[in-house]
């Protein structure tokens, strides 16, 4: 299932209009409008911090930044006991400057200082002067720092000469002159600190008055921002001891615009940072540090923001295999430029508390390189050991992540990037993979600029993913450890550097004429603003790990330019082993395309490893890296058996401040059809491959058949990605690819299985070919027996004539009633219905056996109401595979029969039977319209004319409320919001009908509000057959009771008229109101109906029954349903664990889990951003409000209710 990154303008419109119908849920950045009371909340909140900060500052002295004075003494102790290695750290550093004061003191003339980038200077000074703080006895650190300290402030600016724009240095200047000032403060004699403090104060002064007109201040996210709004707010901070007032300004300008980066961080699911793992261990740095100041000095707590919680996997996803190199996705060196052990004692420390964030840091110190481009930067390398040492919590054991020592796959859905091996030691079969296909920006900003939620973001001005690479579909593999083919790192944005494809000849060319890469190349900082560059997208397709095995692709046509006329640029990588890995690149243009050829290029930055030619087989070309004796290759093809000989040659780039030097593999291909298919095999030196070539090039699809060490390997992938009725036919199931390998088959996002179980379940007694071998040697017997007679009795010609042919028609009728009998063509029409069911039975137990589902899923979302089913909508939502729709809508209602379908619940089962003897025959036809021909049933609706009164009718749930609003509105006000909500709910058939002209194929997932419809899935079983995927959601009764009496005002207890409407659904014969129409009444009920007649029943114990009741029927009507139509999911598991429960459900549906879906439920579930309608915002902890909220006496009789039910379904007590 792929995003809509083609289809945008629908997906806008669809999000827009999820704004609008607030009534059903809010979906990815939909209620924006919340914002305006965070930022007043922040203000309010930060003004008190201020306020109550300035009261402090008169009495407390320095140090006050990060610790107090009567802190020190703690700290000098444990720099000799649990904090030693770190303290032999910072020593050793102070050593080094002290031993090379040429280099490491700032120059004694102003002009030296700013001739070169000077952020060393600033970066160098805080561990130093805390070294200082702990050993007071070094008289020469002392004397070191105070030399060092005086010539900063002996300078008339901290300010880089060539580059005068760019305050950056003067940040990292100002960050740790303060810092410094704030340790060193009750060593310093006064004249030092009033000339020291009036340094900082006169920097920050000039700082702020930045902040007004540099585009820094205005672009979040980005490293200049916080790295000067940090200088800032130090600055403030220690300076603003007398000058309180102006200090406060400074103060609210960095809390305002770094509450806004929180908050936007907060949208940032999977913890990452558009910049790439240095730069964004840059922002990462400051953000840290931010937080820490702001929780310190002003009370504001951000340790719940997701993104902490999440940015631990941004280190360790992207460290390949021995602690000491990275992927860096966009401007990078080997690794990091800032810590990243500061910030991972940091997530260890207030967030994560699990002992993984102290391991990581530990094993990068431990395997930090002593030479070589691994080295850091002198310029960076000791700036934050400070904040490392006050920040380390040595209490908390150091433990690796779960699954540590096996090779993982990791998807960052927002980033657009996927690791494969990260984090491991470097050994043989460690081996790395990353693939990147992403958003310009990431996801959340990408959608924050287009969909414009707020007004306070100015689009991409807001912005600056000017370090971004155009890298859509890009990759690395490194088996063993070893680099085979790298990333561009730090460079002029040009696509050939980044492993993708070039074409030519474009119309639009900017560069290497006449080809073209991706859009925003050609320059040194990545252009965002422009023609086309700001809707740049990438878009993972699909990611999935089997074993050792790995699949992903990626499309990245939206990142071309449409001058091209490209209809899609998809490529797939398959890890089949730690050694080999396949490539694939499917291209499709159109008819009047410009372009006829192709060009991929494949980088090494280990220039000491040089790429020379190599032919495979003496069939393929290819290239060859010789690294120790150990051979690494690489060949390709395309889908017409072509190999063209590559281009290996050695380019010189610019790098940072410097140059840097590249080889590069470049083979080119032509176009000449509009679809092209290239294929490319890079492997180890310790496998054998001794064949690949293509056994298919469909439209849909295509097959590999690779030979690796003996063992073939047939692969299957689907290239028509969007189509999921295509990955059906051409797989057998709902996935991306298939490899068949040793009697097994994998399938990706769905497992691996036995290839025996298929062969058991569609073996027949007599094959084909054996039968016409029987048949064959029967006709030869009888005619030589027929000889035989003729011979011996004198037979004439013409009898035995006779005779034969009569034979060979009844052996011919024979043969066709057994290939009659045997045939699953559709060509072979049955003679019966009931043949005809028989037979489809038979075919699905044996498809089901082979484990895949057999038909294209028809999905029914069911619960009671307030149980929360509204968070699914974001993993069907915007998909090419689905079509989600609420039922009922004024324009989707249930059919109006004799059994009227309560909007809550009521207590009667539809069953097979129902169906079988004709029972409700409207719903069945209203059902199997909706769920079989979708499209036409959509189209059949009459918006505005024909349903005016339908809607009047649906309005009409709470009349009361209505009529007491009539007497206040004016006829014309009415008349204005009753066509409002007329447009929004046409609007909302037309949102479903678009859908389906760009995705025909879409199965549409019905989501039933009412609870009524937990009782009546085999109903729907019966009427769907095997197709029907029925997803029932269950609630703590805890939490659901919680919901209905607490959540809202009026509750919703009241406002859905719950006691009343349930005393109204036992009216009728026996007590069992409606259900006498079919005798399906739920004996389940009788314990609420009982309650309701007791005279001491109360809310709570109405609401428990009833949960009771409907849960205990459910689960008993639907347990006779196969596991393959019908699952149960729990509410808090969804939100607890909504990866690990949206793949459960995905597999359930045959289907594997999109990274574009699961980065949806990871915003609705984990960001307190999402809202559901009468619950507001979700979150694990939110969920459970009711622990703290709810009296205990109602918790107690809800569970002394409930217990038995609660048990079965893992729901423990509360209160013993």
């Amino acid at each position: 299932m792929a995003l809509m990154f083609t289809g945008h303008t629908l997906f806008l419109a669809l999000m827009m209009f999820a704004v609008f119908t607030f009534e059903e849920s809010v979906s990815n950045y939909s209620d924006w409008v919340t914002f305006i009371e965070n930022v007043d909340q922040y203000e309010k909140q930060q003004l008190e911090g201020l306020s109550a900060e300035q009261k402090l500052k008169k009495t407390v002295l320095h140090p006050s930044l990060y610790f107090d004075a009567e802190d020190v003494q703690a700290l000098r102790q444990k720099a000799h006991t649990s904090h030693f290695h770190l303290f032999r750290a910072i020593r050793s550093a102070v050593t080094v400057m002290l031993s090379n004061p040429l280099y490491y003191l700032p120059p004694p003339k102003h002009v030296d200082f700013a001739a070169k980038w000077n952020e060393i200077y600033g970066n160098n000074l805080p561990p130093l002067a805390f070294y200082c703080l702990l050993c007071p006895e070094d008289k020469a650190a002392f004397d070191f720092a105070l030399e060092y300290m005086d010539r900063m402030a002996g300078y008339k600016n901290w300010l880089v000469e060539n580059a005068p724009g760019d305050e950056v240095p003067l940040g990292h200047s100002l960050t740790g002159f303060a810092t410094a000032f704030d340790f060193l403060y009750n060593s310093l004699e006064n004249e030092r600190r009033q000339k020291y403090l009036e340094k900082i104060w006169s920097v920050s002064e000039e700082m702020y008055e930045y902040s007004k007109v540099r585009s820094w201040g205005k672009q979040l996210l980005h490293n200049h921002q916080a790295t000067n709004m940090l200088a800032l707010l130090i600055g403030a901070l220690v300076a603003g001891v007398d000058k309180g007032s102006q200090a406060n300004i400074w103060k609210h300008t960095v809390v305002d615009v770094m509450e806004k980066t929180m908050f936007l961080l907060n949208h940032i699911v999977d913890g990452s940072l558009d910049e790439g793992v240095a730069y964004g261990s840059y922002t990462a740095k400051s953000v840290t540090q931010y937080v820490f100041l702001a929780q310190r000095h002003f009370g504001i707590n951000n340790l719940e923001n997701n993104w902490l919680k999440m940015h631990f996997w941004f280190y360790y996803a992207t460290l390949l295999p021995g602690f000491q190199r990275t992927v860096g996705v966009a401007d990078s060196n080997y690794n990091w430029f800032y810590g990243p052990e500061s910030q991972l004692v940091f997530l260890d420390k207030f967030i994560m508390k699990n002992g993984a964030g102290n391991w990581l840091a530990q094993q990068i110190r431990k395997h930090r390189p002593k030479d070589g481009p691994m080295v850091p930067s002198t310029a960076q390398r000791w700036s934050t050991l400070h904040t490392e040492f006050i920040w380390y919590a040595a209490e908390i054991t150091p433990q690796p992540p779960p699954d540590y020592g096996t090779a993982k796959m990791h998807v960052f859905p927002n980033w657009g990037v996927v690791t494969y091996g990260a984090g491991l030691p470097n050994s043989q079969t460690n081996t790395f993979v990353s693939f990147k296909s992403g958003k310009l920006g990431g996801r959340a900003v990408y959608d924050i600029v287009h969909f414009q939620p707020y007004a306070w973001i100015d689009g991409w001005r807001s912005f600056n993913p000017g370090h971004e690479h155009p890298d859509q579909n890009s990759f690395t593999f490194a088996p063993n450890g070893q680099v085979f083919v790298s990333e561009a790192l730090y460079g002029p944005k040009l696509s050939h550097l980044n492993n993708v494809l070039v074409f030519a000849p474009s119309p639009t060319s900017q560069c290497n004429q006449p080809w073209e890469g991706q859009l925003g190349e050609c320059a040194q900082w990545l252009k965002w603003i422009g023609d086309e560059v700001g809707d740049s997208t990438g878009e993972i397709i699909t990611a999935s790990q089997a074993g050792d095995m790995m699949f992903v692709s990626g499309e990245a046509v939206s990142a071309y330019t449409s001058a091209m006329k490209l209809k899609s640029v998809y490529r797939v990588l398959l890890l089949l082993n730690s050694q080999t890995l396949l490539v694939v690149d499917h291209i499709e243009k159109e008819e009047d395309s410009p372009v006829n050829s192709v060009s991929a290029f494949f980088h090494n930055l280990d220039i000491d490893f040089k790429y020379i030619p190599y032919k495979f087989k003496n069939k393929y070309n290819g290239a060859m890296m010789d690294v120790w004796d150990a051979h690494y290759k690489m060949f390709w093809f395309d889908h017409h058996g072509s190999s063209p000989v590559a281009r290996i040659q050695e380019a010189e780039q610019a790098a940072e401040f410097k140059k840097r030097w590249t080889q590069f593999v470049n083979v080119t291909f032509p176009m000449k059809n509009t679809l092209t298919r290239i294929v490319y095999l890079f492997y180890g030196p310790y496998v054998n491959v001794s064949n690949c070539r293509l056994i298919d090039n469909a439209k849909s699809g295509f097959q590999i058949s690779l030979s690796v060490n003996n063992t073939e390997n047939t692969i299957s992938v689907v290239t028509e990605y969007q189509n999921l009725k295509t990955r059906f036919d051409y797989l057998g199931f709902g996935g991306f690819a298939k490899v068949v390998h040793e009697n097994k088959v994998t399938k990706f996002g769905l497992g691996t299985e036995s290839m025996e179980k298929w062969i058991k379940n569609n073996r027949v007694v007599f094959p084909f070919g054996f039968k016409v071998n029987i048949i064959a040697g029967l006709i030869l017997g009888v005619s030589l027996v027929i000889l035989a007679f003729q011979w011996r009795f004198y037979i004439s010609f013409s009898k035995m004539l006779r005779w034969i042919l009569i034979l060979v028609v009844i052996l011919w009728l024979i043969e066709l009633v057994d290939v009659w009998s045997m045939c699953t063509k559709p060509i072979c029409a049955k003679w019966s219905s009931d043949m005809t069911r028989l037979e489809h039975d038979k075919g699905n137990k044996a498809k089901q056996i082979e484990g895949s589902p057999v038909v294209l899923p028809d999905v029914i979302i069911t619960s009671l109401p307030a149980s929360g089913a509204e968070i699914l909508k974001q993993l069907f939502f915007n998909s090419s595979d689905f079509l989600y729709i609420r039922i009922p809508t004024p324009y989707l209602e249930i059919p109006e029969t004799e059994f009227e379908i309560d909007s809550i619940v009521d207590p009667c089962e539809w069953k097979v039977s129902d169906v079988q003897n004709g029972h409700f025959r409207l719903i069945q036809g209203w059902l199997q319209s909706l769920v079989r021909d979708t499209k036409l049933h959509l189209q059949n609706i009459h918006l505005y004319e024909a349903s005016r009164s339908k809607i009047a009718q649906h309005s009409a749930m709470s009349k009361d409320k209505k009529k007491r609003s009539k007497k206040r509105e004016s006829l014309s006000e009415q008349r204005s919001r009753a066509r409002g909500s007329q447009d929004k709910d046409a609007e909302y058939i037309r949102e479903l009908r678009r859908h389906l002209i760009y995705y025909p194929n879409a199965r549409p997932v019905l989501s039933l509000s009412s609870g009524s419809w937990t009782l009546k899935l085999p109903f729907f079983q019966e009427i769907l057959g095997p197709s029907m995927r029925a997803l029932y959601v269950v609630r703590d009764p805890r939490a659901w009771i919680y919901s209905m009496l607490y959540k809202n005002k009026p509750s919703l207890y009241s406002l859905k008229n719950v006691p009343q409407r349930l005393a109204a659904m036992f009216k009728g014969e026996n007590g069992k109101g409606k259900c006498s129409l079919n005798e399906g009444y739920a004996f389940e009920y009788e314990s609420l109906r009982k309650e309701l007649s007791n005279s001491n029943s109360n809310a709570v114990s109405v609401l428990s029954y009833l949960w009771l009741t409907n849960t205990a029927a459910a689960l008993r009507i639907n347990g006779d349903l196969q596991p393959t139509n019908y699952q149960l999911v729990k509410f808090e598991d969804i939100v607890s664990f909504p990866q690990k429960t949206a793949e459960t459900i995905f597999a359930f549906l045959g289907i594997p889990l999109p990274p574009a879906s699961l980065n949806q439920i990871l915003f609705a579930t984990s960001t307190s951003l999402f809202y559901l309608p009468y619950e507001g915002e979700i979150s694990p902890s939110s969920i459970h409000a009711w622990k703290q909220n709810m009296p205990n006496e109602e918790i107690r009789q809800i569970e002394d209710i409930c217990c038995s039910l609660m048990d079965h379904l893992g729901y423990p007590k509360f209160i013993e």
